[in-house]
């Protein structure tokens, strides 16, 4: 055990890690100067505005590294990065750190230095919540945080990559609330046509438009006495956002086409796999309203950051399998099992259960092979042309891909074989590109990092 972190197990079965914050600063690169103090197990290091210590480094990749506390100290793990991570000039897969140790990532050198500083992180001792599983010290942090933060009546929002299962922790939020018993209610902001939106949140009044009948109440209404899970927050029109804003500070609604205000007792969760704090600085989200949605924030790690998962929802899925469909006996090797934990799962918990589910489905024998393992999404080249929108519809029919998965990569496609067509048009010209596709330059830089392109993948 590290003289930095001191860990103790209580009589409730749960376990708090002590460790002294850190800083890391920039001493060279085109960040230099750039610092920032952590007291966090996890920190991201990369050049995606997505990671907690971003750089705008080209030789850096999206995730490039991390620091991650456990009772041994302080890792610095490299993620796979094309430049790599590098200590005392040699590239390292997973090193501890000692204070005041320099890291260098691309052409950016980093220095961690530990504060005098100390701060408790709580890690529960269930190995699931609710629907949720998980063995890792990641989900077992969520799952504390969760059993804290759930008996109060505060506002959360749940932040993470498509398929960690961010309506999963709200329903847990939920049933761990003395609300249970009440109404919880899903409104899907991506779901819902911009004109409709309204009155699908807020309800409407006989007459307030065409095809308005009769009254109907809206999300806000049908769970009042429970909880309103708002997925896909980063996607509400900026137009409604004073609207829900006020709904938040008031807690009453007002139906479209009515003159009369409606109490409302809801408690409020949101989940979105966007950068709130980057729609603030873009303009896209308010920023008083952001802040009344980050009262508790949950960050749900991806699957391919607790790889000690797999293994236990490999197993739960296939007892799923089992009880549904009678078949017993199926199994995985351990060299199969390997495979899977080195996998990166852009997918995440949703692509591993479609992967276990069809590999049980084609198995010949009673064992799970990764060759079912065949659909990677979307990994095709960046200059490679989209085949058409019914060709990949009807793919990811036949695939099974939830529909907002599903589209989330066709969209990444489109956006991909776009800018590179644009960029190879415009020379590489970041600005000229810009300016013909009508966004502000700040706001394509955030979208090639998003997308993981740089200048190399522009055809020449």
């Amino acid at each position: 055990m590290s003289e930095h972190t001191r860990t103790v197990f209580l009589d409730s079965g749960d376990q708090t890690l002590t460790l002294k914050k850190f800083v890391l600063t920039v001493l060279d690169g085109p960040n230099k100067g750039q610092k920032a103090v952590f007291g966090s197990r996890a920190v991201q290091v990369g050049s995606s505005p997505e990671v907690d210590f971003a750089v705008d480094d080209p030789a850096v990749s999206r995730f490039h590294a991390q620091v991650v506390v456990d009772e041994g100290g302080y890792h610095l793990k490299d993620r796979g990065s094309k430049n790599g991570t590098w200590v005392s000039g040699v590239r390292i897969n997973d090193v501890y750190l000692e204070s005041e140790m320099n890291f260098t990532v691309g052409g950016t050198v980093v220095r961690f230095e530990l504060t005098d500083e100390d701060v408790d992180i709580v890690f529960s001792g269930r190995k699931r919540l609710g629907n949720l599983i998980g063995q890792s010290m990641e989900m077992r942090r969520i799952f504390a945080l969760v059993e804290r933060v759930a008996p109060t009546d505060a506002t959360v929002l749940i932040q993470g990559e498509s398929g960690t299962g961010k309506e999963l922790i709200a329903e847990a939020v939920h049933t761990h609330s003395h609300r249970k018993d009440k109404p919880f209610v899903v409104f899907d902001c991506s779901a819902v046509p911009r004109e409709l939106i309204g009155s699908e949140l807020f309800g409407h009044v006989k007459g307030a438009f065409t095809g308005a009948t009769g009254y109907r109440k809206g999300a806000f209404e049908q769970a009042s006495g429970g909880t309103l899970f708002l997925d896909e927050l980063g996607e509400l029109e900026l137009e409604l956002q004073p609207q829900l804003l006020r709904v938040l500070e008031k807690r009453e609604v007002r139906p479209v086409g009515g003159n009369q205000t409606i109490k409302v007792d809801v408690r409020i969760v949101a989940a979105t796999n966007r950068n709130l704090i980057h729609e603030v600085k873009e303009g896209n989200f308010r920023e008083d309203l952001y802040y009344r949605f980050d009262v508790v924030r949950l960050q749900l790690p991806p699957l391919r950051d607790r790889t000690e998962d797999v293994a236990v929802l490999v197993g739960h899925f296939l007892d799923q399998i089992s009880e549904q469909t009678g078949r017993k006996g199926l199994n995985i090797s351990y060299k199969t099992m390997e495979k899977l934990k080195l996998h990166k799962w852009p997918g995440n918990v949703r692509e591993l259960k479609n992967f276990v589910e069809r590999a049980a489905l084609l198995a010949e024998g009673d064992r799970l092979e990764t060759r079912y393992l065949n659909y990677q999404p979307q990994q095709r080249a960046a200059a490679e042309v989209v085949d058409t929108s019914a060709s990949f519809a009807q793919e990811a029919a036949d695939q099974e891909i939830p529909f907002k998965e599903a589209k989330n990569r066709l969209v990444e496609d489109f956006e991909k074989t776009y800018w590179m067509k644009l960029l190879a048009r415009t020379d590489g010209n970041v600005s000229k590109a810009a300016r013909i596709a009508g966004v502000h330059r700040k706001s394509l830089e955030y979208i090639l990092k998003k997308l993981d392109l740089t200048r190399d993948d522009v055809p020449g």
